[in-house]
């Protein structure tokens, strides 16, 4: 039967050294994976939980910000897939090692997708840590999960970034259009992409220039006005246009905006919505001085 209070004192903050160190040997390995996540945990006990025999503690160790350079190369060798996903992750883990597991091609059913899923190369391809070029290359794999997680990676290279506006998987375009490194011109182009989320995520980035959200302020999807109201980005000219849109939601992100003008603003505080004119006031009360004007 598990210890749950064992549990709980592997796992707080305040729990002192000592303790911590006979926890890490406890029998069962659910303290012991407890004390693995514990940030407390000190390099000591975790070079000991490396080689625990449970796998669950091993990734544990992997994922923690605590476990120093020569911990996560000895786990990036390590038998088990996920304890190897678990050290592709940690931002922690050397660019050295992160070139050598993105070979590493260990597959996991993922159930809510019905799918295969390379656990440790999306790991890899989304890790900041990773070498420029291991993004680059992972951007470009056959298995669109790997695709989407290199997009998804802040050190994307812009090059690959613009590779992917055009791919055949939407996720992948979704990841694109979300990303802070995406450039007005791929922004642009995925504005007029014919999946409603990859609209959205254009609508949101708060990189998209005004040009590509005046064109989704006349979107059909009530979202994705909605998104465009609120993008600070969005220019006077399509926050007047919004100000007028049936949905009260997208008036009311139209007055909280702090891109739209007072006059504006004191348009919509007599708005009859309950919702937009309490927003609008919001915003007044907080910014009494004319804006822009």
């Amino acid at each position: 039967m598990r210890d749950w209070d064992k549990e709980e004192r592997a796992e707080d903050h305040d729990t002192d050294g000592e303790e911590l160190e006979r926890l890490a040997t406890d029998w069962d390995w659910h303290v012991r994976r407890a004390v693995a996540t514990n940030p407390a945990a000190s390099g000591e006990i975790l070079r000991a939980l490396m080689r625990d025999r449970v796998a669950w503690v091993r990734e544990a160790v992997a994922a923690s910000l605590g476990a120093d350079r020569e911990i996560l190369d000895t786990l990036s060798t390590d038998g088990d897939g996920f304890v190897r996903a678990a050290v592709a992750l940690n931002q922690k883990t050397s660019p050295e090692a992160l070139a050598g597991l993105s070979s590493d091609e260990t597959m996991d059913f993922d159930y809510s997708l019905s799918k295969n899923r390379y656990i440790v190369l999306e790991a890899v391809a989304k890790n900041p840590s990773s070498p420029e070029e291991v993004v680059r290359t992972l951007s470009e794999h056959a298995e669109e999960g790997v695709r989407a997680a290199a997009v998804a990676n802040p050190s994307v290279p812009k090059d690959a970034l613009s590779k992917r506006k055009t791919d055949l998987s939407w996720s992948v375009r979704r990841g694109v259009a979300r990303s802070p490194a995406s450039t007005a011109d791929i922004l642009d182009h995925l504005a007029a992409d014919r999946i409603q989320d990859v609209r959205a995520a254009v609508a949101s980035n708060p990189n998209t220039p005004a040009s590509a959200l005046a064109s989704l302020a006349a979107d059909r999807d009530v979202e994705i006005r909605t998104a465009v109201a609120s993008n600070p980005n969005a220019d006077q000219k399509t926050l007047a246009v919004l100000s007028g849109d049936w949905a009260w939601k997208v008036r009311e992100r139209v007055a909280k905006n702090p891109a739209t003008p007072e006059e504006l603003v004191r348009k919509l505080a007599g708005d009859p919505d309950q919702s937009v004119g309490k927003a609008a006031w919001g915003r007044l009360a907080k910014d009494p001085q004319p804006s822009g004007l």
